[in-house]
């Protein structure tokens, strides 16, 4: 049997994706064919609502294992993407260690969370809700991203919440929070990236980071980045 996300990330292993922003399951099977890791399905950023992600999964089934970033810290979208199927959340603009202690809380079923239960295709909509309840535990994937001061600040009691699989950096929101929108590479945005690097290094949290392009992975390697999310699909197309 094939190891999970969650094993292989729990492991160390360098784990490379890129991101889906549009709602095109040919785009979606294009990708789940390329040879990557793991999918992020933005739907943050990107125009998917939760019937898109769930086409989305469905379309990718099997092939690739998908973290889909919601929109916001919301239990309805966490509980939705992770009925529809997604492997894990990723949840942006958590700044605090309570608000992670929430996301785990909306992403775990009692008595560790709050998750609700109900028939959804993760549980092959009811047929095997028994099944899923022994090993969801041990395959879905919680991702915080730290991407504001804020964030930084408290990347220490971040990254200690119990539940956590990853926190991952967002560069781009980091550096506009910093002051600096766009200057990724600027000295106190590496500053502030190292910081939260080291913290997640100490608390035995994997951390990830996104570029815009493969070579900008290259640096963030050394410092222990293992989940890896390079380009965007509609970069990809624009440039192509």
């Amino acid at each position: 049997m094939n190891a999970t996300l969650k094993a292989r990330l729990a492991a160390g292993e360098t784990l490379y994706g890129t991101l889906l922003t549009l709602g095109s399951t040919e785009v979606a099977e294009l990708l789940a064919v390329a040879g990557f890791d793991w999918i992020f399905l933005d739907a943050e950023h990107g125009a998917l609502d939760p019937r898109d992600v769930l086409h989305l999964l469905q379309a990718v089934a099997g092939r690739t294992p998908c973290l889909v970033r919601v929109p916001a810290l919301d239990e309805a979208w966490i509980k939705r993407a992770l009925d529809a199927g997604a492997e894990g959340v990723i949840v942006p603009q958590v700044g605090t260690a309570e608000a992670a202690e929430r996301v785990v809380q909306f992403a775990q079923f009692p008595p560790r969370g709050r998750r609700g239960l109900g028939t959804a295709r993760a549980n092959r909509y009811g047929l095997g809700v028994a099944e899923y309840l022994k090993t969801v535990s041990d395959r879905v994937v919680v991702v915080v991203q730290a991407e504001t001061v804020e964030a930084v600040h408290n990347i220490q009691a971040i990254a200690r919440v119990k539940g956590i699989d990853a926190v991952f950096v967002g560069p781009y929101d980091l550096s506009a929070s910093l002051g600096y929108p766009g200057e990724v590479d600027h000295p106190a945005v590496r500053a502030a990236i190292a910081q939260v690097s080291r913290a997640c290094r100490e608390a035995g949290v994997r951390t990830g980071i996104f570029a815009m392009t493969a070579g900008g992975l290259g640096p963030h390697l050394p410092a222990g980045f293992t989940l890896l999310a390079a380009g965007v699909d509609t970069a990809l197309l624009g440039e192509a």
